[in-house]
């Protein structure tokens, strides 16, 4: 045998276990620090909500209504009338539809307008599209922006830029 297997081998005394006031110390302090480090002048501020978490009708007159007149105005239309109100969707040959908020914009001595439908009282539910020239009822409704998750006021804007583009009521060809 070798002298170290000679020598008796002593059990390990066992560590102290924490105390319960040392752990709470070290969590109130951490708490502090974190409070503090949150109220330095230089810390991240919290991000303010994003505007489409207004309610629906504020979004839609204080943010999407002006948005519209400013950027179509950008693309020619001087003479653009936008209403928003909440009115029956008329769509010939279809009675009884029920009332839904819509954005109604006219322009050309009326000759030319288009309805954004909102179907629920939320920019992110069903929304529809129609078009009328030389103000007669619309023939029928089309889906608008429906494959994407998340709407905003750009994407709105855009979506309806888009739209009217392709109707060729925008640019000329």
């Amino acid at each position: 045998m070798t002298e170290a297997s000679k020598t008796p081998q002593t059990p390990r005394a066992p560590k102290p276990a924490a105390s319960a006031d040392v752990a709470d110390t070290s969590t109130d302090a951490a708490a502090e620090t974190t409070a503090a480090v949150a109220k330095a002048p230089g810390a991240k501020k919290e991000k303010a909500p994003a505007l489409e978490d207004k309610p629906f009708v504020d979004f839609i007159q204080q943010d999407f209504v002006p948005a519209i007149q400013s950027g179509l105005s950008a693309q020619g239309l001087a003479d653009l009338k936008l209403e928003f109100a909440k009115a029956p969707v008329t769509i010939s040959g279809v009675p009884n539809v029920p009332d839904c908020w819509q954005i109604v914009g006219k322009w050309k001595n009326n000759t030319r307008q288009f309805n954004l439908y909102f179907f629920a009282e939320d920019i992110q539910g069903q929304r529809g599209f129609s078009c009328i020239s030389n103000g007669g009822t619309a023939s029928s409704i089309e889906s608008f922006l429906i494959d994407e998750r998340k709407m905003t006021l750009d994407l709105l804007l855009f979506g309806l830029t888009k739209r009217l583009n392709a109707q060729k009521w925008l640019l000329p060809n």
